[in-house]
């Protein structure tokens, strides 16, 4: 399969993909750091949407539309970057492709779209990290957890400032990019 992984510069869940026979690539503005520039396109998503691949797991970024970042919505609001945020994350609700998993934190869209299909956490597939993570999801069954970690901590949330703060947070966790390759692999060949 031909499987689009949209603002993903990690290639986490595109390496996944690739470890099981799919043609899978990770688009982002940004270059790739997951050492596959090969499997990467350096570009603007909104470009690819239409190249006829049969998936997409979408990661759009989610700094104006997270809970987590409330406090600051009714500067994003005046400025325009959070309507810009709601359009970037529409344009890949509509996208001509078959299947589609879109991913972000809790946040507006829940309300502004529609609730998302299922919310996974880290934990539930084997990385002791507590961050809930919202998926919606067309031509595609909800994410099934894989391995519960006992332990539950909260590094993400308490994270300092730094430069690539934004960068480490959105990161897709192993176990998740390896249980969205496993399951949705399968669905796809049936």
């Amino acid at each position: 399969m031909r499987i689009l992984l949209a603002c993903e510069e990690s290639q986490a869940v595109c390496i996944e993909f690739r470890k099981r026979g799919h043609d899978a690539y990770s688009c982002d503005i940004l270059p790739c750091s997951g050492g596959r520039p090969e499997w990467h396109i350096q570009d603007d998503v909104l470009k690819h949407l239409d190249d006829g691949w049969d998936m997409m797991i979408a990661f759009p970024p989610c700094t104006d539309l997270a809970v987590s970042g409330a406090r600051w919505f009714k500067e994003k609001q005046a400025d325009g970057r959070q309507q810009a945020s709601i359009e970037f994350f529409m344009k890949m609700v509509h996208a001509p492709i078959p299947k589609v998993a879109i991913e972000n934190p809790v946040g507006i869209m829940s309300r502004l779209y529609r609730r998302p299909d299922c919310i996974i956490q880290p934990w539930q597939f084997g990385d002791p990290e507590q961050k809930a993570t919202c998926l919606w999801l067309k031509g595609l069954p909800i994410l099934l957890p894989t391995q519960i970690a006992e332990k539950r901590e909260q590094k993400v949330w308490r994270m300092g400032p730094s430069p690539d703060r934004g960068k480490l947070r959105s990161k897709t966790y192993p176990g998740i990019a390896k249980a969205m390759a496993e399951q949705w692999s399968e669905d796809l060949t049936l």
